[in-house]
């Protein structure tokens, strides 16, 4: 009966022959055969695409939001090249362990412990969190599908089930797990060195598993742990583990083969393998086409953590009196698959920038929209289809900004063209950016490199060493703040 269901909720849809628009190819780095491909959608026009979500059990820290802002460039280049997509992202709102063996306790159940909250209370509160933050990325949210964990139980164990059947599961004394021997080619993705991946080290020790790289599909509770969520199984009350729920929930609104798959780096060699594992041992068919992944954000060169203390959220950038859009500039100015150094200096300078495009577009070229500039259009195209290239893109827009021979009407529309993909609101001047531009900052609020110039000019002005002080002075300028001597002291701001 099980299986039967299973095969209803995964079952295949017509095709289309629509051809799209924007006849020009696009290039990606697919993760699974290690290059870059031209792509090609599975069902033209449309482009069916599934992003690995958050686990809401506390904020999403600027790291973990370049997910998302990752995947809305990506879907909106492949909109702006006349593709129609159906995007989805999973809210994690159960199952999530703290360690890649399915061991130590579920991240929501710790999080409500640690608020004494309900686990209810902790996801609701950090899914509403997670959209106000996608929004103020400019994210549109209702573009999206966003199915939650707890809503697909069904799903899941329908899965597990056909799984069983199918001769690919195990039980041990703690839950069902997925025996990674009997789908040979586990690992593909990111060609993972499986010799590489022994108990102890990303794999943690369990005495029961056939092998450290099986992976737990439905976890039994234990009395003492006293859950909140859990569910009757045909193996025992228990809960589903992390990875069954993308497989299932993608398959259910994706079908069994979709063209893209995305998430960070770090989710290739367990947690996007397993996906694959299960679900083409399910359904016989090739799972995702086209892996993407990208790199993670540090912070002055550390990686984000908890542990680090130096995590960093969009209410941090909006509480200094910056735009989150100035994040989401930042973001574009370098390639997804290239590690990115977050710091204050380079924010700051991220929101003069967007700061200046966005004036000159609302002051300098009117109201009326002319057409849009195909040669730019065309070098613009060409960028964004190299596999994102945004930051050669962002350059492109401000080589046309300071070409004199457009019109402004046609500036004006080929910028609203390029602000398809771009996602920067280049219409509407953000007065955050604006107020920005004019308000004195508080020394103790600048970066801690900006500070030290700041106090090591004060101390050479008072020394009377007016020559070192005017070199502080303009090594200040240059990171994009002006100093101002007043009689009750130094004043800053940003440069206009």
């Amino acid at each position: 009966m099980a299986l039967d269901f299973f095969k209803n909720l995964i079952g295949g849809r017509p095709h289309k022959t629509k051809k799209p628009e924007q006849s020009r190819p696009i290039f990606f780095h697919n993760t699974l055969t290690s290059k870059k491909e031209q792509f090609e959608a599975l069902r033209f026009p449309e482009v069916r695409m599934y992003n690995c979500g958050p686990t809401v059990y506390d904020y999403a820290h600027i790291g973990n939001l370049f997910s998302y802002m990752f995947a809305d460039t990506l879907k909106r280049t492949l909109a702006y090249n006349g593709y129609e997509v159906e995007q989805v992202i999973n809210i994690t709102d159960v199952g999530h362990l703290v360690s890649d063996n399915d061991e130590g306790e579920d991240k929501i159940e710790k999080g409500a412990k640690r608020e004494g909250k309900s686990a209810k209370e902790i996801t609701e509160t950090y899914t509403r969190s997670f959209f106000e933050d996608l929004e103020l990325l400019n994210i549109d949210v209702h573009s999206i599908t966003f199915p939650r964990a707890t809503e697909h139980i069904g799903e899941q164990i329908a899965f597990i089930e056909s799984l069983e059947q199918k001769g690919y599961t195990y039980k041990t004394s703690d839950g069902i797990y997925f025996d990674t021997s009997k789908f040979p080619k586990y690992g593909k993705l990111g060609n993972i060195n499986l010799k590489g991946l022994v108990e102890g080290a990303r794999v943690s020790v369990n005495a029961e598993k056939k092998n450290a790289t099986d992976f737990a599909l439905w976890k039994l509770s234990k009395p003492e742990d006293k859950r909140q969520q859990e569910w009757d199984s045909p193996w025992g009350v228990g809960f589903p583990g992390w990875h069954i729920e993308c497989s299932a929930m993608s398959i259910k609104y994706l079908g069994k083969s979709f063209d893209i798959h995305t998430g960070g780096v770090d989710h290739i060699s367990v947690h996007h393998n397993n996906e694959i594992a299960q679900s083409e041992s399910v359904t016989g068919k090739p799972f995702v086409r086209y892996w993407m992944h990208h790199a993670h954000i540090l912070i002055d060169s550390k990686k984000i953590a908890k542990s680090e203390g130096n995590s960093v959220y969009l209410k941090n950038i909006i509480a200094k009196g910056m735009s989150p859009l100035s994040y989401r500039y930042l973001l574009l100015t370098s390639h997804y698959r290239t590690q990115s150094n977050f710091t204050w200096e380079a924010l700051e300078a991220s929101q003069t920038a967007l700061f200046k495009l966005q004036k000159h577009f609302v002051e300098n070229l009117g109201s009326k929209n002319g057409l849009v500039n195909e040669k730019y259009k065309e070098q613009f195209l060409g960028f964004i289809n190299d596999d994102l290239n945004t930051a050669q893109a962002l350059a492109l827009v401000w080589t046309f900004i300071k070409d004199e021979s457009v019109k402004k009407e046609d500036k004006r529309a080929t910028l609203l063209d390029f602000d398809r993909v771009l996602g920067l609101r280049l219409s509407e001047l953000d007065s955050t950016l604006e107020t920005m531009q004019t308000k004195y900052i508080d020394v103790a609020s600048l970066p801690t490199h900006a500070r030290k110039l700041v106090e090591e000019r004060e101390a050479a002005r008072k020394a009377k060493n007016f020559i070192v002080a005017d070199e502080l002075r303009q090594k200040i300028s240059d990171l994009g703040y002006n100093l101002e001597d007043k009689p009750e002291g130094i004043k800053i701001r940003l440069h206009k």
